[in-house]
């Protein structure tokens, strides 16, 4: 295979999305921990072409300035070693940026995959209607957050009359996060509800001219921190439209949060549907049947919740799979 490393790494994979410490969106989060997850296995991970590895994983090629290489050099390193195998990672399409170009390069770089992985079905299904041929060889694997930090272990429990707190967190202060809906869920707070008292918690970035009535709010947070600001809450609401599949309402479910979400929130709908329910146009009743199947989603969600090292664990698979059919 070309190996160059010493014999005591299983093989060498190059990555072209280095991580980096603190709050910098999901693609971040999901290169951290499929970094060390093949470290924990073995392997020798690299971010550059300079020596050909085995396989190399290539994701927001040509969308991001972090990344270290793209579908061109994987393409020259493809034609000098016939034999490296490239994993292509798409996680975005043009309808969430709201962009006419990220469609076509992602067509453009798909050309150079063994195997495509997209992170929802939904996600792969839009692309199926513009330009991906389902035929060839791709697989779905969900976003996973750090076990290490999202977990529901001391979260706090729900207790009927007391306040039921929602959280959301978004790194983006982009409206189409969904933050028409939580502002007008932080009005209806405001205004004050007959039965059930609610508290809504924003984590992260807000548009600038949107004016919170009753919400308590964070600074951006990431990890550890980020976590336990999540276990203080009963639920999690992502409004945030079309979104390929989410980190942030991974990071939610993880640490034991019940999902509301919005018909229109893409990849997000498939796990709403696990472990939460719909956001109606009527939010009071929205609110209220939330609060009373509370206990049945939060039972169903520690069932078998997404899990970090399970998302990591599938990249190590899929790689692993495509060496030993070289």
């Amino acid at each position: 295979m070309g190996r160059f490393f010493d014999s005591s790494s299983v093989a060498t994979v190059a990555i072209n999305l280095r991580p980096r410490a603190g709050s910098w969106g999901g693609a971040n989060q999901w290169t951290s921990q499929v970094v060390r997850w093949f470290e924990y296995n073995g392997w020798r991970v690299v971010f550059d072409l300079r020596r050909d590895p085995d396989a190399v994983i290539m994701t927001h090629t040509g969308l991001s300035s972090h990344t270290t290489f793209g579908a061109d050099e994987v393409a020259a390193l493809k034609k000098k070693s016939p034999r490296v195998r490239c994993l292509h990672r798409i996680n975005d399409n043009d309808i969430r940026k709201e962009s006419g170009e990220m469609d076509l390069l992602l067509e453009r770089s798909s050309r150079v995959a063994d195997h495509t992985v997209f992170v929802s079905e939904w996600l792969r299904d839009y692309h199926a209607s513009k330009w991906f041929d389902i035929a060839r060889p791709h697989s779905v694997i969900v976003p996973g957050a750090d076990p290490r930090f999202f977990h529901p272990v001391g979260g706090v429990r729900f207790e009927p009359g007391s306040p039921l707190r929602l959280v959301t967190h978004h790194w983006s202060d982009n409206w189409n996060k969904g933050f028409d809906v939580y502002q007008a869920i932080d009005e209806l707070i405001a205004g004050g509800l007959r039965e059930q008292p609610y508290e809504l918690r924003v984590i992260g970035r807000w548009p600038k001219d949107l004016k919170w009535k009753s919400a308590r709010t964070f600074a951006p947070a990431s990890g550890a921190d980020l976590a336990g600001l999540l276990r203080q809450c009963h639920g999690y609401v992502s409004a945030s439209r079309f979104e390929p599949g989410a980190m942030h309402v991974a990071e939610g479910l993880q640490c034991g949060l019940p999902l509301l979400y919005h018909k229109d929130s893409g990849g997000t709908v498939t796990q709403g549907i696990k472990y939460g329910m719909e956001i109606y146009d009527d939010l009071e009743s929205t609110l209220s049947e939330f609060a009373g199947r509370l206990p049945e989603f939060r039972k169903r969600l520690l069932s078998g919740p997404p899990s970090g090292s399970k998302m990591s664990a599938g990249y190590l698979h899929l790689v692993q799979r495509l060496l030993l059919d070289a």
